[in-house]
């Protein structure tokens, strides 16, 4: 889906090309669709260093260097960690992989080094264990159940980089195999991450790296069942929501993979309660006020409708929890009407289904709010989202809704949006070729009507005399005089 198949922390070269450009855009565009129809795919990491990257282009070694670097290690002295350095790179080849596990004590031999006096050989070991736990082969995970129990407890201590590789290799081990996820869980990796985002928050890399296995546990079968509970029991959600606002120095990555989990907290309960008292959508809403005034700026980092999607979703899935009296409580500030519509208009061309979900939350935001339907009028939005209504995509739709919405609440409502051009805008929607968009129009025009008798004059005024005749596939008719 939309997530890394590698992590570097220092920001890499640009698209030398315009076509990379439009493929990098395009491979997002497919991961926020796949992400849509909630279909996402775990994904693995691979941790990379600066240095680190040209490896991968060279060959790694075959299967019989795997081999001889086995025995070395069981004889060798001082050359332990050079072994294990060259074993790491070895163990990038799937082949290799398989050969490796296969050979008697190998597991063995990679968690005696893991636990060993030597911080060099536990590095390295770690490291051999973090590629094996890359490989496509599923069987990998199952392996490297031995070195579970180290993996956890080395979450609480040891240098950045340890603790990164031993969070990306639990992540990436989880959703391959049930086993080894009921074997995470009463080895107690969801009070391990607790522990670990609560000591490392000031370390945005080893945050990002929980962020990253909490997702992938909160992924696999049955996890609405086994892992949510237990993460709704823990600390993690209001740590999660405490890491929420990006760092401007260390960039976005943190906060989208925090995002991402409390989606799926989001999305997987019924009951949000817990999550609101928490501050959930106060929090969501409120970045995203952030965010929607940075697009205003012109301050946008690449990769921001990362985050802005995973909010979105938080904030339209906790609005089904949320009183209605204390909506305005939760959200805060009206002004988040104006950054979602902002965002719509960010994402318009380049994410048009980001949009869509943009203007879904709006929609479903006026409906339960006439104070953020006043909000809308008083910012004087309406034109802007008026501009909107030629376009497809469901995009045109959804802010019919919201305008919908907005006429529904009150009769000085329809008034207003009237003077601001609603009537023109639906004699255009009315002779639309989408269905769906004549029926909505047809139900905006009748609210607006009924409101009051200037209306249908004004409406009569601007062209649409006598009779305006709309005609459906089914042959019924509706006049409007």
């Amino acid at each position: 889906m939309w997530r890394l198949n590698k992590v570097r922390h220092k920001a890499g070269g640009h698209a030398n090309t315009l076509e990379e450009l439009r493929l990098r855009r395009r491979e997002k565009e497919r991961a926020l669709r796949q992400a849509r129809r909630d279909r996402q795919l775990v994904s693995k990491r691979l941790l990379l260093n600066e240095d680190e990257e040209q490896d991968l282009m060279e060959i790694t070694p075959g299967e019989q260097d795997v081999v001889s670097l086995f025995h070395a290690l069981q004889h060798s002295g001082t050359d332990k960690e050079e072994y294990l350095r060259t074993l790491s790179k070895a163990l990038r080849n799937p082949s290799a992989q398989l050969t490796f596990i296969k050979l008697e004590n190998s597991m063995h031999l990679l968690v005696g080094l893991l636990t060993g006096s030597d911080a060099r050989c536990r590095l390295q070991a770690v490291r051999c264990l973090h590629e094996l736990s890359h490989s496509p082969h599923t069987s990998m995970a199952s392996a490297c159940l031995p070195a579970t129990p180290y993996l956890l407890t080395y979450l609480s201590g040891q240098s950045t980089k340890f603790t990164e590789l031993c969070l990306y290799t639990l992540g990436n081990i989880c959703p391959d195999s049930e086993v080894v996820k009921e074997r995470l869980l009463a080895q107690g990796i969801i009070p391990a991450l607790a522990s670990c985002i609560q000591n490392q928050t000031h370390n945005l890399a080893v945050v990002e790296a929980a962020g990253f296995t909490l997702f992938q546990l909160l992924q696999t079968k049955d996890a609405v069942q086994k892992v949510i509970p237990m993460v709704l029991a823990s600390s993690l959600p209001s740590q999660l929501l405490s890491v929420l606002t990006p760092d401007p120095e260390f960039g976005l990555a943190p906060a989208i993979e925090c995002a991402w989990c409390l989606h799926s907290l989001t999305s997987s309960t019924v009951d949000h309660r817990e999550l609101l008292a928490q501050g959930a959508l106060t929090q969501c809403s409120s970045l995203l006020v952030s965010l929607g005034g940075a697009v205003v700026d012109g301050n946008t980092d690449q990769g921001v409708e990362l985050l802005v999607c995973p909010l979105l979703r938080c904030v339209g899935n906790l609005l089904s929890s949320c009183p209605v009296e204390a909506l305005s409580s939760q959200l805060g500030d009206v002004h988040l009407v104006a950054a979602l519509c902002e965002l719509v208009f960010a994402f318009l061309h380049t994410f048009p289904a980001l949009a869509r979900e943009t203007a879904w939350v709006l929609n479903n935001l006026t409906a339960h709010s006439t104070e953020l339907c006043s909000a809308l009028l008083t910012f004087n939005l309406a034109p802007r989202l008026m501009e909107l209504l030629p376009f497809s995509q469901g995009i045109n739709t959804m802010i019919l809704r919201v305008l919908a919405n907005v006429a529904h609440k009150k009769k000085e409502f329809c008034i207003r949006l009237a003077e601001l051009g609603l009537l023109s805008a639906l004699a255009a929607t009315l002779k639309m070729a989408n269905q769906d968009m004549v029926t909505l129009s047809l139900e905006v025009l009748f609210m607006m009507i009924v409101s009051s008798p200037q209306i249908a004059e004004q409406f009569v005024r601007q062209g649409n005399s006598g009779t305006f005749l709309v005609t459906r596939p089914n042959t019924r008719t509706f006049n409007i005089k």
